[in-house]
């Protein structure tokens, strides 16, 4: 058998093991978007951050096996789920934000798209567990928490920013003020959804004008 043979042989057999590897990647990813997917409607549905296993694999019509051989514990799971989240919290975010004409505009919408976690019920039924459960989370997995919260904080850091760059707030801190609102809202949002009552909206308005008064401050 010639050399020539030998490469071209090797080369479709490297392409096969590809494949295979390519359709069991893609099999695995499905498995696993199954199981976030059916851990958010759980959460969502029950209110109750920690659907058993057993649920969960029922709802994404998977099994135990299958659980197990992507994630070593539920915790683990909860943390793709929480990731997720964010993910699409950020996405929402950025939506909002592109319609905004200025930094400040950009700033409102980011509140504001914030709030809506709480304000609009849909939204709030979704993501209640999470806030309730936010310390807990932040024990868990303080550097995946973090991580999640800089993806969200690092959109309202860079729209500060350009509010500073333009000489509209010419006193703000993009880092720090980011988050010092980051907290803030995360800390009235974990406060209203814990009583279960929607906020009016003359307190949502006073929020937003109260942080966007801070950022507008002439002398720290």
């Amino acid at each position: 058998m010639s050399t020539n043979a030998i490469n071209t042989n090797s080369s479709v057999a490297s392409r096969a093991v590809d494949r295979a590897i390519e359709g069991r990647r893609n099999a695995y990813q499905e498995e696993v978007t199954r199981l976030v997917q059916a851990s958010f409607k759980l959460i969502r549905e029950s209110g109750n951050l920690e659907p058993k296993v057993s649920e969960i694999v029922s709802e994404a019509g998977l099994s135990n096996q299958v659980f197990y051989k992507h994630f070593r514990s539920k915790d683990e799971l909860l943390l793709a789920v929480l990731e997720e989240g964010s993910n699409l919290l950020k996405g929402y975010l950025e939506h909002r934000m592109e319609k905004a004409k200025t930094a400040e505009q950009k700033i409102r919408h980011w509140v504001d798209g914030m709030l809506a976690q709480v304000v609009n019920e849909e939204a709030a039924s979704a993501t209640r567990p999470f806030s309730l459960s936010r310390a807990r989370l932040s024990e868990l997995f303080p550097a995946e928490v973090t991580a999640s919260e800089a993806q969200l904080t690092g959109v309202l850091r860079a729209a500060i920013q350009e509010a500073i760059d333009s000489g509209h707030m010419p006193k703000a801190d993009a880092e720090r003020d980011a988050e010092v609102i980051n907290n803030m809202v995360m800390g009235w949002i974990e406060r209203k959804m814990a009583v279960a009552q929607p906020p009016k909206k003359m307190d949502v308005e006073h929020l937003i004008e109260f942080i966007i008064s801070g950022l507008k401050r002439k002398d720290i």
